[in-house]
């Protein structure tokens, strides 16, 4: 079977072509046609990765099966680079906006983790929240967690924000967003990586009570360690 697929931007220059034909000797789906174009281009395989396949003008799903008369092409990462995946920002944050940096063709699972500032912590009311971090280390540290995870989970890819300054009662303080092929790695490394962060990402956070402040650590970093969660 053969299947014609168009290129654009970036993946037509490093492939040098627009137009590229497959040939199967299966009925391929969306998976397939990206594996097949990693293998014969790998000089252009990040960007592949990255990128969406569009059958008959519409977005496809990696197990979408593709036929001879499919118009098929390659659909680049738009608006002139990918966004970071790791970051601490003054910026509201945005699940819909992680969830878009992790997904990819191979993703069976997205998860995500939202931590939020809670009004109460044992008995007492928190009026709003200021968190501080080392910007350039934690981004660093958040790009280590990916790392480990991407060891113990593999084709599972990560992204990690973290909010600083001044938070009022519900607002998010940290997303992270896990895609994975299945489900269970996904939930996994999910829980992995907001533990770990807790262990080595240096944010700090001041509670501001009704009837007073005070710096904190993450609960099992080593600038403050505590025993109770």
């Amino acid at each position: 079977m053969k299947i014609t697929v168009k290129f654009f931007a970036g993946i037509a220059e490093s492939t040098g072509k627009r137009v590229h034909e497959l040939h199967f000797d299966h009925s391929p789906n969306v998976k397939d046609i990206i594996n097949s174009l990693i293998s014969e281009f790998p000089q252009a395989a990040e960007m592949i990765k990255r990128s969406m396949v569009s059958v008959n003008h519409d977005y496809a799903k990696p197990e979408q099966n593709i036929t001879e008369t499919d118009e098929v092409a390659l659909i680049p990462p738009v608006s002139g680079g990918e966004e970071p995946l790791y970051e601490v920002t003054t910026e509201p944050l945005s699940a819909d906006r992680l969830i878009a940096k992790v997904s990819n063709p191979y993703a069976g699972a997205i998860l995500t983790f939202v931590g939020t500032v809670r009004e109460f912590t044992h008995g007492k009311r928190t009026v709003y929240l200021e968190y501080e971090a080392y910007p350039e280390m934690a981004i660093k540290k958040m790009e280590e967690i990916a790392n480990e995870i991407k060891e113990k989970w593999p084709d599972t890819k990560v992204a990690m924000s973290h909010r600083v300054g001044k938070l009022a009662i519900e607002e998010i303080s940290v997303i992270i967003a896990v895609a994975s092929p299945h489900r269970e790695a996904g939930f996994e490394a999910g829980r992995y990586a907001i533990e770990r962060l807790k262990q080595i990402v240096p944010v700090w956070k001041k509670e501001i009570w009704e009837d007073g402040e005070e710096w904190i650590g993450h609960q099992e970093g080593p600038w403050k360690p505590q025993t109770e969660k």
